[in-house]
């Protein structure tokens, strides 16, 4: 069973995340960022990974900690339960509509990281979350389960449904590439990822 749990504590936040690969979508999220809950539960749900993630940050300075922290323990907790990588399609990629909103992610679980980021989201706040903490939370994760994400804003102007659709483009685009394909073997010409 692919799965894994992390605890990070630091000065700033005190998270705790489970993660099973092979879940339904269950989530049950507590990050004390609101806007970043209902993300997270929408990743969960579309990439169907059961997930469990608590955090208690210095959220009263802002919540730039807590949002980069659990990028951190998001993409540990994936690279934990990729192993050595061995069996799983690799690649995987989401065009997802969401109202006048069109997000594009693609990914490469290819062990370098690298980030190439053009959602341009119209407004810097989203109720009180700040958007470009996105980023943020993204770089983040590749750093800790190196990957080549792209995630790119074809079209619309809602800050609410880009960065929606963002999350949730990236669950399926993951789902797709941490699938396995039956065949036990890492998916590359170097013998290893």
């Amino acid at each position: 069973m692919r799965t894994s749990e992390i605890t990070r504590n630091t000065a700033e936040t005190k998270i705790q995340l489970k993660l099973n690969l092979d879940g339904t979508g269950k989530s049950s999220i507590d990050t004390g960022v609101g806007f970043l809950n209902h993300m997270l539960t929408q990743f969960a749900a579309h990439g169907k990974f059961d997930l469990t993630v608590t955090c208690n940050g210095d959220t009263d300075v802002d919540d730039h900690h807590s949002v980069e922290d659990i990028g951190i323990c998001l993409g540990q907790a994936f690279q934990q339960a990729l192993g050595d990588k061995r069996g799983i399609t690799r690649y995987g990629s989401f065009l997802l509509p969401m109202d006048e909103a069109l997000i594009l992610s693609a990914v490469d679980i290819s062990g370098r990281s690298c980030l190439c980021y053009e959602l341009e989201i119209p407004t810097e706040k989203i109720g009180t979350f700040d958007t470009e903490l996105v980023e943020e939370f993204f770089l983040g994760f590749v750093r800790s389960c190196p990957m080549s994400l792209h995630l790119r804003r074809i079209a619309g102007t809602n800050s609410h449904h880009i960065v929606e659709g963002a999350f949730k483009s990236v669950g399926r685009a993951l789902k797709a590439a941490v699938a396995l394909d039956g065949s036990n073997e890492i998916p590359s010409t170097k013998g290893v990822l």
